[in-house]
């Protein structure tokens, strides 16, 4: 009788292996793991932007910092009186800005009158620059002086705000290219004249009595 009970207790253990689930296999991920989501580096550069006076335009600034606060008339030392940001620029009949409210109110009659003939002639005028305070001019000579390497070099492009017509409001700063090239054929008229050289865009009362400009000054320094 051993054989028999032997066979069957043999059969019954096959057949309770072949019950059993065989262990899980490893499974290979769906798909490849995402790559790691790219950082950007700082950015090192200095704050501000570029100052848009002058061949200097293509340079970078010193910008105005938070600490900056706007004020107006002969003592105002801050950098931003005056700053247009980027390539910003101004109608001529948006005088709720200093750069325009505080211009002397002759010179700016005489840039409206100009820029409503223009616009007869199809050509749009609008403004780059106007008033600036003494700090925002300072700023512009020192960034001039950074960038031509001196202030002699330096003082062709930016007047220093002791002298600048544009710190007691009688200069005024014409754009795009178009209207300034209409203000120096036509702006005489109104009494407006190219002063310097170099600078067909800066525009100031300036005719004599018989209607006519001053000859040309080769920059803001002679």
């Amino acid at each position: 009788m051993r054989l028999p009970v032997l066979i069957a207790i043999t059969a019954a253990t096959v057949a309770l292996s072949a019950c059993t689930p065989a262990a899980t296999e490893p499974q290979p991920p769906a798909g490849p793991a995402a790559p790691p989501v790219p950082t950007v580096a700082d950015d090192s550069r200095p704050p501000g932007a570029a100052l848009l006076i002058g061949p200097a335009a293509q340079y970078p600034g010193t910008g105005p910092t938070d600490a900056d606060t706007l004020t107006i008339g002969d003592a105002a030392t801050d950098t931003v009186g005056g700053l247009l940001p980027g390539d910003t620029m101004l109608s001529p009949f948006e005088v709720s800005t200093p750069i325009l409210e505080l211009l002397d109110p002759a010179l700016l009659d005489a840039v409206q009158q100009a820029a409503r003939r223009a616009a007869a002639d199809g050509v749009e005028m609008r403004i780059t620059s106007g008033w600036r305070s003494r700090g925002f001019q300072q700023r512009l000579l020192d960034d001039g002086v950074r960038t031509y390497g001196g202030l002699d070099a330096a003082r062709q492009f930016v007047a220093t705000p002791e002298v600048s017509r544009h710190v007691v409001g009688e200069a005024i700063d014409i754009g795009p290219t178009t209207a300034a090239e209409w203000m120096i054929a036509n702006g005489r008229r109104f009494g407006l004249c190219q002063i310097f050289a170099n600078e067909n865009w800066h525009f100031e009362l300036a005719t004599d009595e018989r209607g006519e400009c001053p000859p040309l000054r080769p920059n803001a320094a002679g």
